[in-house]
Parts: structure tokens; sequence; C-alpha cells
């Protein structure tokens, strides 16, 4: 694996860590961002792995997955994921969307959004040999 797709993945682990954290502390909205952030890192690495050039600066998950040449291979539970968490890090910043989105994000549904998060590290790690 190249360097540029390995340093994707390695701040993947720590956005891990601290979407847990704050699942811990009931710190949902901010929880759902940071799993954002692991799965828009995670197809960042699988982008830098197949072009070798930095990954562009968009957000959107589906997007991402289009640009990476993997969103055929996703499960419809993968791609329900990546529907439901790029809200999370653009719309959920502006004040009209934030109640509503926050009022979406219990307990138990933020459990699953970061078990969910975490399978699809995996699968993109077992994608890039790793």
């Amino acid at each position: 694996m190249s360097d540029k797709a390995d340093y994707w993945l390695g701040i993947c682990e720590d956005d891990v860590i601290t979407a847990k954290v704050l699942l811990e502390k009931g710190r949902f909205l901010h929880m759902g961002y940071f799993c954002h952030l692991v799965a828009e890192k995670a197809l960042k690495a699988v982008i830098a792995e197949k072009t070798n050039e930095t990954p562009p600066k968009i957000h959107n998950l589906t997007r991402l997955a289009a640009i990476a040449i993997i969103f055929d291979e996703l499960s419809e539970v993968q791609i329900d994921l990546l529907k439901r968490l790029t809200p999370l890090q653009i719309e959920a910043r502006y004040p009209e969307n934030k109640e509503k989105i926050s009022a979406t994000l219990i307990k138990g549904y933020c459990e699953t959004l970061l078990q969910e998060t975490e399978e699809f590290l995996c699968w993109i790690k077992t994608k890039l040999g790793k």
C-alpha cells in the first residue's frame, strides 16, 4: 500500500477512537461528524492508492465512492450508510438543519452508525490489502 493511502487510513483510526469517546459522552452530533470523517478518509485512501495523487477536497461520500471506482462494489447497507453520513458533515453545520439532524441522533441509532462505520472501514482496509 502506498504511503498516501496509509496516511489516510492512519487518520481513520484516530477518528474512530474520537467517535467512540463522543458516543460515550452523549455528544451524538459530533460523533456522527467523526463517523463521516472516517468514511471520507477511508474513501480518500482508496483514491490515493489508485491514483497516487491527493484526493479531491470534497465531502460527498457517494461522490467519493464513485471517484474511487468502488461505488458499484458497495452493498445496499454501505450505500445507505454513506447517504446517512453525508449530511452529518455538511448540513449539520447550518442552524436550520442542526436541530433537525440532532433530533434523529439518539443513542441506539448512533451506536449502530458507529458500528456500521467501523465495518465500512474494515471493508476498505480489506480492499487495500491491509
